[in-house]
Order: structure tokens, then C-alpha cells, then sequence
């Protein structure tokens, strides 16, 4: 199911033994952007911490209750890899992290989830990633950094990064909602990070490879409509794109 970040804030956070908290933001990396992580507010359970949740332990999210269950203890969570609130995430800390729950890391191999391109959770059908893989260092970014970024269209900008649309399957961001209110009034579209040609982190843009003509003529995104395949395949043909289910049942075949 599609969720707006924003909306998923806030969320209590349930572990296999009580509430551990609510949402606060999430990471995702700048290459496959995906979601690496979800960050949690603890209150004073584990003041000081970064409490970090990996989309591995990740079992569902609860739209009613407004509630994500999370497939660990209380304490495994206090007795993992601590990191300091104000410190950011480092490829060593998550080395340590990974390592702590024997999980496979994601940043060795070809596919968004490393050697899958999928979230495999069941250990029975772990395989080592291959030493010939590709292997890239992760740069983590935050959703509550990168919301407000400018978007630049191949002929101007546009507007800004209102929100992130994130599928709780694969924990892929699939939209960035773009509010164009400062040259369109009131309207809200999607755009994909595929589409994205690249970000200024120094610059806090983002450089997207269509026309503000394009964008402007694109199927109007509002929040209290649900986001159908209907809906995205519209879109999607609107920019003449393939759509990401397409591309990702495809490397689904691959990497098994």
C-alpha cells in the first residue's frame, strides 16, 4: 500500500512485547531511494539515541489504528548498536547494526535490497551476495531534510518537495509530491525519483528532466484520493514511462 510520509509520522510503533514509540522521520538512500530506515521517537524509554528500525522488521502498517507492528523486542532494540542523536549515520555504524541482527546488507549488489530486489525476511532463503557484486556506499537521506527542497524543470523551477509517497511492501519511495502553488495555485502533482536527473544536496534541488509544460499538463495529485494503478498508469503514461511494477517484476525474475 501507498502512504504519505508525512502521514505515517506519528504512528505508535508496537514491538513484539508493547509500544516503543511514534514515527518520527525515515532515511533513504540517494540511489535506489529506498527506505533504510525508520527513525523513532522513544520519549524517555532510550533518551539521547537515534532509535533506528530497518524495513527488515518492518511487519505491517495499520492505516485504522494508525500503528506499525515491528517484529522485535523491546530488548533487542535497547541492546542494539547505539548511535548518538546528533550524529549521523555511518557505514561502519551500519555495518555493526546489520551484523547485530544478521541481516543481509543491502548495499552489496545489483538490486535496491542488495543481492534481491525484493525484502526477503524468511532466513531460509537468504543466499551470499556474490564478491563479483557491485558493491556502493549508501548515502542516507532524511525525509524531514529533503521536504522543501526546490524542483528544477529542464526550463525553471517549479515549485517544492511537499511529502513522500512510500509503498510499506517494498519500502520504496515511489512519489515525491510537489507542490507547485508558487506558479500553478493550488495544485499538487507526482514525480518519481526515475525521473529525477540529479540533486544538489548543497543547493537543496532537485533537477527533474521534463518541462514545466509537462509537469503542469499532469494528472493532479490530491491526498484524500486513493493512489490506484489506475491513477498511476495514467501518470506514468503521461511522462512516457514503463511503470516501476513492470520494472521491478522483471528484476524480481532476476534475482531469484
Amino acid at each position: 500500500m501507498l502512504n504519505n510520509a508525512k502521514t505515517l509520522n506519528g504512528y505508535k510503533l508496537h514491538s513484539l512485547d508493547g509500544e516503543i514509540g511514534k514515527v518520527k522521520e525515515f532515511y533513504f538512500d540517494d540511489k535506489h531511494w529506498t527506505v533504510r530506515y525508520l527513525v523513532a521517537d522513544t520519549g524517555n524509554w532510550l533518551p539521547g539515541r537515534q532509535v533506528l528500525i530497518s524495513p527488515y522488521s518492518l511487519i505491517s502498517v495499520n492505516s485504522e489504528e494508525q500503528n506499525i507492528a515491528i517484529n522485535l523486542t523491546k530488548k533487542q532494540i535497547e541492546d542494539s548498536p547505539a548511535l548518538d542523536s546528533n550524529k549521523p549515520v555511518s557505514l561502519q555504524f551500519e555495518e555493526t547494526y546489520y551484523r547485530y541482527y544478521s541481516w543481509p546488507i543491502y548495499w552489496s549488489g545489483p538490486y535496491s535490497w542488495g543481492a534481491y530486489a525484493y525484502i526477503v525476511r524468511d532466513r531460509n532463503n537468504w543466499k551470499e551476495a556474490s564478491q563479483r557484486e557491485k558493491t556502493w556506499d549508501p548515502n542516507l537521506r532524511s525525509t524531514h531534510e529533503v521536504s522543501g527542497y526546490n524542483i528544477h524543470a529542464t526550463d525553471g523551477d517549479i515549485g517544492h518537495v511537499e511529502d513522500f509517497i512510500i509503498d510499506d511492501e517494498t519500502w520504496a519511495i515511489r512519489y515525491m509530491i510537489i507542490d507547485t502553488r508558487n506558479w500553478l495555485p493550488g495544485k499538487q502533482v507526482l514525480v518519481s525519483p526515475q525521473w529525477i536527473e540529479r540533486v544538489s544536496w548543497q543547493e537543496s534541488k532537485v533537477f527533474v528532466n521534463h518541462s514545466r509544460e509537462s509537469i503542469k499538463q499532469s494528472p493532479e495529485y490530491a491526498e484524500k484520493q486513493l493512489l490506484t494503478r489506475d491513477y498511476e498508469t495514467r501518470l506514468h503514461r503521461h511522462y512516457e514511462r514503463q511503470g516501476y511494477w513492470v520494472d521491478e517484476a522483471i528484476a524480481t525474475r532476476q534475482s531469484k
